[in-house]
């Protein structure tokens, strides 16, 4: 169950008292959290902003970094609902939308429909580019319009709902790489690394049983009405016009960085600019500043534009990444 409407306003006084426990929310968080998980500090900030901003995101790490148990526990903190898909090349749309089937009694005959995973509000898609592209369309439609269609009937989805999909970078045979379409639906594609030898020693000596419970110091509904105050978060025209000739400076044809000119097939579209303005906007809400600056938006911009922008042939073949490129596109961007 939703709980409450996506578009419902909150009252002044309801939107004070959480601003005033959101101010104690950082710390509390990562005492949490980290209970369960070790390191991984920048990664839990871009899962965290993303929280706030409703956004989805595509986790890359090799197996064995916790993503799973990482995105539970970010589940139990806001007391949410979380469900997890192991994606498969035979899994089916109706595997994650759900299904009708012949209810059958003396009575009537109808047909009555059983939700599938996608009815929750974090849901987990493991290795997300190994199921079909028939598949990762019907997850495309639940990300994008909140809803999924079967046998004709449309279904709305709980809110909040998002999205978490992890992929493999180390196997390619048997995997379906998502399309740019799609791939430009995640907020944030957030790469998750190997912890540090200190980190490591740490996980290594953890004892398997340990309790996974955490406080939950905000709930479901709670997290809809952060989400309304991260859109109330002031930004200045001039950053915003900032953030316009960032994106435009990742296209080819409207760069004046050589290098983009040169190793760039295709830039950031402007959901890029929509997107860096809210994340941008949930980075200040959580730092307590009262603005948005050029740092927030520095911040988050790798995370949002890495997915976007697509390498040539040629710069592949020089080994220029899209973080790479970013990071050049930052130092010159001003």
């Amino acid at each position: 169950m939703a709980f409450m409407p996506e578009n419902s306003k909150i009252s002044p006084p309801d939107f004070e008292a959480v601003h005033a426990r959101l101010r104690e929310f950082p710390v509390q968080f990562r005492t949490e959290i980290h209970r369960i998980i070790v390191g991984q500090e920048e990664v839990l900030d871009q899962l965290l902003i993303a929280l706030l901003c409703n956004g989805h995101v595509l986790l890359t790490g090799v197996p064995g970094l916790a993503k799973t148990l990482l995105i539970k526990t970010l589940a139990n903190l806001f007391r949410l609902n979380f469900n997890r898909i192991q994606c498969t090349p035979d899994l089916m749309p109706s595997d994650i939308s759900g299904v009708e089937i012949l209810d059958e009694n003396e009575q009537e005959r109808r047909f009555r429909f059983i939700e599938g995973p996608v009815f929750t509000n974090l849901l987990l898609a493991d290795e997300i580019n190994r199921t079909s592209p028939r598949t990762q369309a019907a997850l495309l439609q639940a990300m994008q319009e909140k809803q999924v269609t079967v046998a004709g009937k449309t279904y709305q989805l709980t809110h909040p709902f998002i999205v978490f999909a992890t992929q493999n970078p180390i196997d390619s045979e048997g995997t379906y790489p998502l399309p740019e379409a799609q791939l430009d639906r995640f907020l944030f594609n957030v790469e998750m690394e190997y912890p540090s030898a200190t980190e490591e020693a740490e996980i290594a000596v953890q004892s398997q049983t340990q309790s996974q419970e955490v406080n939950a110091f905000f709930d479901g509904s709670d997290l809809l009405k952060i989400q309304q105050l991260v859109d109330e978060v002031p930004i200045a025209p001039h950053v915003v016009d900032w953030i316009v000739q960032l994106v435009r400076a990742t296209r080819p044809q409207d760069s004046s960085v050589e290098p983009i000119k040169k190793y760039v097939e295709w830039g950031a579209g402007v959901r890029a600019s929509q997107n860096l303005v809210r994340a941008a906007r949930a980075h200040a809400l959580l730092k307590g500043d009262s603005v948005v600056s050029k740092e927030h938006v520095r911040y988050v911009a790798p995370s949002v534009l890495r997915h976007r922008i697509i390498v040539n042939f040629i710069g592949e073949a020089e080994q220029w990444t899209p973080i790479r490129l970013i990071e050049l596109l930052l130092e010159n961007h001003t």
